[in-house]
């Protein structure tokens, strides 16, 4: 009785896991060509994910995904997240390389993930 009672608590454990859950799409109307094309709105947002700034709540979730979303380069990412990620990686990349530098020190100081993303998204020309 006790093995069925085990088998039936690991049976449920792993299918609520859910393997293919995704980030939570609330903040995926953000208006990234504003915060892109203003450095007074975007400085805020790196600020928050250096923990040098506050952060508002788009940009706490926001942070709370960054090391995981470069390590399994953006898996749980909706597809409006995954483009929306290598948009803002592209304008950091080509127009704020001081931010984007500040930013792989941070969360890839070792360069494991971020050379896939800049070698992709230097040479592609991404709008604001």
């Amino acid at each position: 009785m006790k093995f069925a009672i085990v088998c039936f608590l690991a049976f449920i454990a792993a299918v609520s896991a859910r393997p293919g859950e995704k980030y939570t799409d609330k903040y995926d109307n953000v208006d990234l060509g504003e915060i892109l094309q203003n450095r007074r709105l975007l400085v805020p947002y790196v600020k928050c994910a250096l923990d040098q700034g506050r952060c508002s709540p788009d940009g706490k979730e926001l942070k709370s995904h960054i090391k995981e979303s470069l390590e399994n380069y953006c898996a749980k990412c909706t597809d409006t997240q995954r483009n929306g990620t290598k948009r803002v990686i592209g304008h950091l990349i080509n127009n704020e390389p001081e931010l984007w530098t500040q930013l792989t020190h941070k969360y890839d100081p070792d360069r494991k993930y971020v050379n896939k993303y800049e070698t992709e998204l230097r040479t592609v020309k991404v709008q604001a």
